[in-house]
């Protein structure tokens, strides 16, 4: 992908956070996966951090190596011709600009836009102080565009999976780190683990910028996410986890009962090859 079109389908990921309407995110671990959800008239596509870590031998958390990450990537970003966005968790890196050289990386391998989260397990507060994240993001938006690429950035915040405090005390914490993410550069707030929906509607507003809401099972139904003024809804890990529940199932049944019946699909063989009948990246 030449750097013209790597910058229009930034764009036009950017321009899919203009909600309404609201941008529903799949996120895909493999190829197939993001053949699959293309297929199905997605406009975009983001990865998972996890599923991509599992299918590819190791555990979530930043524990796959970083070029593994990338070529795993581009080989997602090659079979389909919408936009496609990468978790990349923390960036993969001890220092800001170790970060974005990171992101540049992983944009040359065909992501338009990337998650950059503030979570830090390895640190007491499990958090990254606000200027430390900040910081991230703002070396990142700057060393992208001295490489003549732009990236959405959708930075995520764990103060809903890390944060003390009552919810008065988080509510305010996750807007004094949006508002500093989007003076870094960031295009897009994501409040990790946060569902309950008059606490979304307000955050929206409070910010004043498009909030990415994670869509698993609890999470209040699209529409209402939309009315509420959200922009982006992803599914982080959630269809890996049911595709591997799944697998699980059918092993355990096979392995029990022997019974090939349980091997019945719906998807063909034809419709399968036909996903990947001709390059697209």
């Amino acid at each position: 992908m030449d750097t013209n079109e790597h910058n229009r389908r930034a764009q036009i990921l950017r321009d899919l956070h203009r909600a309404p309407p609201t941008l529903l995110l799949p996120n895909a671990w493999d190829a197939i996966s993001a053949a699959i959800f293309e297929a199905a008239g997605y406009k975009a596509v983001a990865t998972t951090s996890g599923g991509l870590a599992w299918a590819l031998g190791f555990q979530d958390g930043e524990k796959t190596p970083w070029p593994e990450v990338v070529a795993a990537t581009a080989r997602i970003a090659a079979v389909v011709s919408v936009p496609v966005t990468a978790d990349i968790e923390a960036g993969f890196g001890d220092t800001p600009d170790a970060v974005a050289r990171h992101v540049v990386e992983i944009a040359q391998a065909g992501a338009v836009g990337v998650n950059l989260e503030d979570g830090a397990p390895h640190l007491p507060s499990h958090m990254r102080t606000i200027e430390d994240a900040a910081a991230r993001i703002s070396a990142t938006r700057r060393t992208v565009a001295a490489a003549g690429l732009d990236v959405v950035i959708n930075a995520r915040t764990d103060v809903y999976l890390h944060g003390t405090g009552d919810a008065a005390a988080r509510f305010e914490e996750t807007v004094q780190r949006g508002k500093a993410y989007l003076a870094a550069g960031a295009d897009c707030i994501y409040p990790f683990g946060l569902i309950d929906l008059p606490v979304i509607e307000k955050l929206t507003k409070a910010l004043g910028a498009p909030i990415n809401i994670v869509g698993r099972a609890g999470t209040p139904p699209l529409a209402a996410l939309e009315k509420a003024g959200v922009a982006r809804v992803s599914i982080a890990s959630g269809a890996t986890m049911v595709v591997m529940s799944e697998l699980q199932r059918l092993a355990k049944e096979l392995r029990a009962k022997g019974d090939f019946a349980i091997l019945d699909h719906r998807m063909t063989r034809m419709e399968a090859q036909q996903l990947f009948a001709k390059p697209k990246g």
